[in-house]
């Protein structure tokens, strides 16, 4: 070989001196790393950083794990409230914006935000109350989950990537923007599995109404292994293919799956570790097991008539009474050890605002049927929870991809998005009752104090499990991925 094609930098390599000279200097280096690391002189800040895999069985990738450190929560049930609910009609009380109803947003001039310009300074359609014994300001749009105050913490200093609704579902579901990544969820059974040994680790509910606008992104499994993407069903539509078809005899089924698991252990001694095989029968396994639990979660013909009046079940509203229904199939699916629920109200099938918290043009008229819908069948799903003991291991989220803006749309009587502040609270294991963190400013447009982003929730709700949020990763195209990206830190100041 020529000299002249080798790269300059490594010719000196090619001299016996230098190439000793530069090999006894590296292990001179490997030593002294040594004897400092042997001393603890080297610092903990790379080891509290390397990342934590789960131990999964492959043969039963659901069973439960062991978490990082010791929980304050086992489970989680989140409340996803489609169309990006208006703070400032709920929960964030802003006098100011009140006093100055009616008059420009200062510094607004000309402001342009998703759908075009903004007018003047907004007050709420609903008058703000002092709730329970904190006090704590509610608006009359949700009385029955407002009445239950003292029990929530506020995180009223949220911001998101995003004003647009795809997006902001997804990163408010997955942590990032872009389609493609494992939701919350998925994060949590791949971490630590489930005590449903007959039903699904993680749960979807789409509202009775339809599906969010990002649909399965919200639940999806993305890059990680797809035994722990979200399993999509309500009590109008359970989950399909459960039931056996009435012209398969049941000793022919039977013979069949005898007959597969002899093929299956046929190929599993002949490939020892196969980890695709092994988790697709440990899927299809579950599949069977769910075909005897999973139907009859959605039969409520048994319940007493003080928990069917409890959630609704029976409203004349159909809407109502159908998420009323899935807010008792989320209480018993936590009931039954099931990590993860995410339990969505409202939809994008009917269009902006229809069946969703879009509240562009009419909020007053839109939110006026949204409302009753989620109120008191999510209020008497906390109730019941709360009753049963189940809140001692399970928090509950409420949230929202964004907020609204405290000025109405030009030419309409609603509000445009606002990813700059707005609130989501949770209650149950491991939070402060009766608690606030963060703020918007004066009118509720910004986040001005302890600002949030939703990296710190997810970071919260994973230290909640027992997870270090920077541990829990997935090496994924030469990258370690976590549901926090770089980001995040827990939220401390709400913790018991």
């Amino acid at each position: 070989m020529n000299m002249d094609e080798i790269y300059p930098d490594g010719q000196h390599l090619l001299n016996r001196r230098s190439f000793l000279q530069s090999a006894g200097a590296g292990l001179g280096g490997i030593a002294l790393s040594s004897l400092l690391a042997e001393q603890g002189m080297l610092g903990t800040a790379q080891a509290e950083t390397v990342p934590i895999r789960p131990d999964i069985n492959p043969t039963a990738p659901l069973s439960a794990r062991k978490p990082h450190f010791t929980p304050k929560a086992k489970n989680v049930l989140v409340i996803f409230c489609s169309g990006a609910c208006s703070h400032l009609d709920t929960w964030d009380y802003k006098p100011e914006l009140i006093k100055r109803h009616g008059q420009p947003l200062p510094g607004g001039d000309d402001l342009v935000t998703f759908q075009g310009k903004n007018g003047n300074l907004s007050k709420s359609f609903w008058d703000f109350k002092p709730r329970g014994e904190t006090g704590k300001m509610i608006s009359d749009l949700l009385p029955n989950l407002a009445e239950m105050a003292d029990d929530y913490t506020f995180i009223h200093s949220l911001t998101a990537e995003s004003n647009t609704h795809g997006p902001a579902e997804n990163q408010m579901s997955t942590g990032f923007t872009l389609d493609g990544f494992p939701s919350m969820g998925a994060w949590a059974s791949y971490a630590l599995g489930s005590d449903a040994s007959d039903l699904p680790a993680f749960v979807a509910i789409p509202d009775p109404r339809g599906v969010p606008q990002s649909g399965p992104n919200n639940w999806s499994s993305g890059f990680l292994p797809a035994v722990f993407q979200g399993v999509p069903f309500n009590t109008q539509k359970p989950i399909p293919n459960l039931k056996t078809p009435g012209y398969i005899k049941d000793g022919d089924e039977k013979a069949t799956r005898e007959f597969l698991k002899f093929l299956n252990d046929k190929h599993l001694e002949r490939f020892p570790g196969d980890n695709e095989l092994n988790a697709r029968i440990s899927s299809y396994e579950l599949a069977a097991r769910m075909q005897l639990r999973a139907a009859s979660m959605s039969d409520f013909h048994n319940e007493s008539p003080e928990t069917r009046k409890l959630y609704c079940i029976d409203d004349p509203n159909e809407t109502k009474a159908g998420f009323g229904k899935n807010c008792l199939l989320a209480r018993r699916l936590i009931e039954k050890g099931v990590r993860f629920v995410q339990l969505f109200n409202g939809a994008y099938a009917m269009g902006e605002g229809v069946g969703n918290w879009d509240g562009h043009k009419s909020l007053k008229d839109q939110y006026s049927i949204h409302a009753p819908i989620l109120d008191e069948p999510a209020a008497g799903l906390i109730k019941d929870m709360r009753a049963r003991g189940l809140l001692d291991d399970t928090l509950i989220v409420w949230m929202t991809e964004f907020g609204r803006m405290p000025t109405f749309q030009v030419g309409a009587s609603g509000r445009d998005h606002n990813p700059s502040g707005f609130t989501a609270w949770m209650t149950g294991a491991g939070v402060k009752p009766g608690f606030s963190y963060g703020a918007t400013d004066e009118f509720g447009y910004k986040a001005v104090e302890n600002v949030t982003t939703i990296y710190d929730l997810h970071a919260t709700i994973l230290h909640l499990l027992g997870l270090d949020h920077e541990r829990l990763s997935y090496y994924h195209n030469g990258i370690e991925r976590r549901l926090t990206n770089v980001h995040g830190h827990a939220i401390k100041d709400i913790m018991t």
